[in-house]
């Protein structure tokens, strides 16, 4: 597989969602985002509205949290977060699914709260994707599998494994688990992949593209792109 590096750039978004992020560090993600052409920053749902302000490049997207990092909101407040997070000038949602639920086997309430966002966001905009976190990291291999499903079916653009704040980040096994169940159940062309959480390096970003993940979300994203030092790589 040939990666160019500007394919590979717009493939980073580029994060800032730590709980002691100022102002500061969002305009500095805002404009490290611009130099090296990432295809999304993200930031907290309160500087959402100043990120947005701050981006000149059409071609980079706001994007926000909605549940973040737990996930255990009721789905009215998600709704409602994801509505606010919208009029702001969000441009793109990744929710936290709720996780507890989920381990108790309430499917139909997972599914519900997440139709619930993806219907908030397309009733707003088709064009604004829906990325649903699923954790893996708390999950057995069958688990994310069930969950990749319910994303798929509730109606959601991305399956995104991890928000950083759980037991681990993302595996290359993750992505693996999540690409063979879409492909099982005939979405793959439709559902895309997120990996995110521990992303730190060149070589884990690499081999998690190659095992079928289309977007990469990581705070180190400068770092990352510092060592894509050719205009192409085959991976």
């Amino acid at each position: 597989m040939l990666l160019r590096r500007r394919e590979f750039l717009k493939m980073i978004e580029h994060t800032i969602l730590k709980p002691n992020a100022t102002l500061k560090d969002v305009e500095r993600y805002c404009k490290e985002a611009m130099e090296y052409g990432f295809g999304a920053v993200y930031v907290s749902p309160c500087y959402v509205e100043h990120a947005s302000s701050i981006i000149k490049d059409k071609d980079i997207i706001v994007g926000t949290v909605v549940g973040f990092p737990l996930g255990f909101e009721t789905i009215d407040v998600k709704a409602y977060q994801t509505r606010v997070a919208l009029e702001r000038g969000a441009r793109a949602i990744d929710m936290v699914m709720n996780i507890g639920m989920f381990k108790d086997g309430k499917y139909d309430y997972v599914l519900r709260e997440i139709k619930s966002v993806v219907n908030t966001v397309k009733e707003f905009s088709e064009d604004v994707p829906v990325k649903v976190i699923i954790e893996t990291g708390y999950l057995t291999d069958e688990e994310i599998s069930k969950a990749t499903e319910i994303v798929a079916r509730a109606g959601a653009d991305y399956v995104k494994t991890c928000t950083g704040f759980g037991p681990r980040g993302v595996t290359v096994h993750d992505i693996i688990i999540i690409r063979d169940t879409l492909k099982r159940i005939n979405l793959l062309d439709r559902v895309k992949i997120k990996a995110a959480g521990g992303i730190r390096n060149l070589s884990q970003a690499l081999s998690l593209i190659k095992a079928g993940a289309s977007k990469i979300g990581t705070s180190t994203g400068v770092a990352i792109a510092k060592e894509f030092r050719t205009e192409k790589m085959e991976i």
